[in-house]
């Protein structure tokens, strides 16, 4: 099979879909690998350290597309990429589709099997390829806050960590999963006052036993989240149904409750937000004001860190991309009922159940499709 890897084309992703040990790997099963000129470069892989893992250079996205039997990205495909999908070719990259029904039309009209990250499962009931940049997200999360929170930037002026004498800033992250987690470790090791909500009994006692000494939990309510709204200095939306868009959990009412300079940082937006006032902001204008409130709802958090990102993103989709190479999707997908989970669109048909119910699409039962 011929892989190809095209240049990130988003503004301000930096990440890469294809290391060059992922490129050494699939080159080492039989595989060629085609890889755009300079797309590693931001995330510090020259073309050269491809050519070493054994991969082939091409000019452009064009000839990339043109050519491979597969395609591997981070992001979802932007609009003039979608173009040059087709009938029978493979992409395997994050797509976030339920809050995206452009994407979604144009991704059926291709007629290509596009496998997403997102939703690909694990024996755990985990989501395994959306776990490292969920990790990352949950780990920037408390910085680009607190980074808000200063008053140059329009926050209150608050300090993290508060300093001897002054009360550390408080934090409520709305979430008890991988990005929760993460972001009230980082926000409590900042000194910060976390309390972190969950609607998981199971998920609360675990975060409970395990994080007892750095931060509280609460199971999460409307009501209890309106208790903590008036004192809370930022607060983090960390909610997740996988592949299904984000529930909106603070409405723009609720803005009136809170103190003017907070901050609201919503990690949910790829799956179209988890606040009511949220909408998609880059790395070039992270943030903006609502009502005396910051948001920060940068779409690709980790591309910040795109070194980083790149590296963790690689370990977890290479046995993935190496499966679907080797056995073709049909067959890998047989055999792993995990990956046939991130099939969301095959041969101009919807595959995957939570986008059709959040964009009214009818679906077709992927295991019909094997």
């Amino acid at each position: 099979m011929k892989i190809g890897c095209p240049k990130e084309i988003k503004p301000q992703e930096f990440r890469v879909g294809m290391t060059p040990n992922a490129a050494r790997e699939a080159v080492a099963h039989g595989h060629d690998v085609v890889i755009e000129t300079g797309a590693g470069l931001g995330a510090g892989f020259d073309d050269a350290s491809y050519i070493a893992a054994g991969a082939k250079i091409l000019a452009t996205a064009g000839e990339i597309f043109a050519s491979a039997d597969m395609i591997v990205k981070v992001k979802e495909p932007q609009s003039g990429e979608r173009k040059m999908l087709r009938e029978g070719q493979v992409l395997f990259t994050y797509l976030h589709l339920a809050p995206d029904p452009e994407q979604t039309h144009d991704l059926i009209a291709s007629k290509a099997t596009c496998i997403a990250y997102e939703t690909v499962t694990d024996r755990m009931g985990g989501l395994p390829l959306l776990a490292p940049m969920s990790e990352v997200a949950g780990r920037l999360a408390p910085q680009v806050g607190a980074w808000a929170l200063q008053k140059a930037n329009g926050g209150r002026g608050v300090l993290m960590g508060g300093v001897p004498g002054v009360g550390p800033a408080r934090v409520v992250v709305i979430g008890g999963g991988v990005v929760g987690t993460h972001a009230a470790r980082i926000a409590a090791g900042m000194g910060a006052d976390v309390t972190i909500l969950d609607r998981s009994l199971p998920r609360l006692r675990y975060l409970d036993d395990v994080y007892g000494g750095q931060f509280k939990t609460g199971y999460s309510s409307a009501g209890l989240l309106e208790e903590l709204l008036p004192h809370a200095d930022m607060v983090v939306g960390a909610v997740l149904i996988p592949g299904a868009a984000a529930p909106k959990l603070i409405s723009r009412a609720q803005l009136k409750l809170m103190k003017p300079g907070s901050v609201l940082v919503d990690v949910a937006i790829d799956q179209g937000g988890c606040f009511e006032t949220s909408k998609a902001t880059t790395h070039q204008h992270p943030i903006y004001e609502v009502d005396g409130i910051i948001h920060y709802c940068v779409a690709n958090m980790p591309g910040a860190v795109a070194r980083t990102s790149t590296l963790a993103l690689g370990n977890a989709t290479m046995p993935f991309m190496l499966a679907l190479a080797d056995k073709g999707w049909q067959r890998a997908c047989a055999e792993d009922a995990h990956l046939l989970a991130g099939l969301n669109v095959h041969a101009g048909k919807l595959t995957y159940a939570a986008v059709g119910e959040a964009l009214g699409l009818p679906v077709t039962d992927p295991k019909s499709l094997l």
